[in-house]
């Protein structure tokens, strides 16, 4: 069978081939419903499928982008890649969705097959380890937006959300409550977030005339994270509240507490920085910070694709979006 054409299309309809590419391409602003209607009654009747390869060529332009996210695992990542890829598909462009697993040479590897598929940009939750290589791409100028996490130097656009200064409201929340054995659990401070995380929990106590204790202040591996938790409460002077950094640290929270039969609300105070969905489930519902991942989201995918359509970089900056600290039961318990 010979394949169908847009010309067919345009026949069959009555119109020209040009008023069937505006009705493919999504261009609408000056067609009318009946119209609209003949075309893609046209498209239904005939099986027509565009052949996005030759467009591909004729328009320099794959309308694909690629999205490489860190750790997919994350609550947050899921979120914004969800809302990234709503976005392009409104206007008209596909996402492409890598999962690096914070492995700086696996991020290395898809940033080159994506643009070796000639992908018209690259939105990237960065490890922060291939600094050349995002240099070269902002060197060339082309289409990339950094999300999640800062890349110190370099000149880019970023989109993060407020890490220090929720993490702070946080910990004032906590101090408001009577707490001063306040503890703060991430894993490795080998990206911003983490780092911004740990510097609003050090402000805070700082105001406060809280001293700093490094038996406190636990940075371990998720598959370490239990055992050093169970370290931290057996100490002399456990404490009494505790800020987990991520949603991945609080699931492993919640087992060390089961195991050692620590009631979350009556003899630890709880806040959780991410957005947890079950959070208000839970026996004892838990404080969370809430990132606005699906803004974030949107905001890097229109930076990204108007910076496809004009073809010129836009003035480098980072766009911060403020936290929302969910105040429920799991913070609320007040030191006797």
């Amino acid at each position: 069978m010979s394949r169908v054409t847009m010309a067919d299309v345009a026949k069959k309809a009555g119109v020209s081939k040009s008023t069937v590419s505006q009705f493919i391409n999504k261009r609408f602003e000056y067609m009318g419903e009946e119209t609209k209607k003949k075309i893609d009654q046209a498209i239904k009747e005939l099986g027509y499928q565009p052949n996005y390869l030759a467009r591909s060529l004729k328009q320099k332009r794959t309308s694909m982008i690629g999205v490489i996210v860190a750790n997919i695992m994350h609550r947050f990542s899921t979120e914004v890649s969800r809302s990234i890829e709503d976005y392009c598909q409104q206007h008209g462009l596909h996402a492409i969705l890598c999962n690096a697993d914070d492995d700086p040479e696996k991020e290395r590897e898809y940033i080159e097959v994506l643009r070796a598929k000639q992908v018209d940009g690259l939105i990237i939750f960065p490890t922060g380890k291939n600094i050349e290589l995002y240099e070269k791409m902002m060197n060339e100028n082309y289409p990339v937006v950094f999300m999640d996490r800062k890349v110190e130097g370099l000149h880019a656009n970023f989109v993060l959300a407020s890490n220090s200064e929720a993490s702070y409201e946080a910990i004032r929340h906590f101090i408001g409550n009577g707490h001063k054995r306040i503890a703060i659990a991430t894993q490795p401070l080998s990206i911003s977030p983490r780092i911004d995380r740990l510097q609003g929990y050090k402000d805070a106590m700082k105001e406060e005339n809280i001293p700093l204790r490094e038996d406190y202040m636990l940075h371990a591996e998720i598959h370490k994270m239990k055992a050093e938790l169970k370290k931290l409460f057996s100490l002399p002077e456990p404490p009494t509240a505790l800020f987990a950094g991520n949603d991945l640290v609080f699931l492993e929270t919640l087992e060390a507490f089961k195991e050692n039969q620590v009631k979350i609300g009556e003899d630890i105070a709880l806040i959780v920085f991410d957005n947890i969905p079950f959070a208000h489930l839970v026996e004892t519902p838990v404080t969370t910070i809430a990132q606005p991942g699906f803004e974030m989201g949107q905001k890097a995918a229109e930076l990204l694709i108007n910076n496809i359509e004009n073809k010129v970089s836009q003035v480098a900056r980072q766009y911060v979006f403020p936290c929302e600290l969910m105040v429920r039961e799991s913070s609320q318990s007040k030191v006797e």
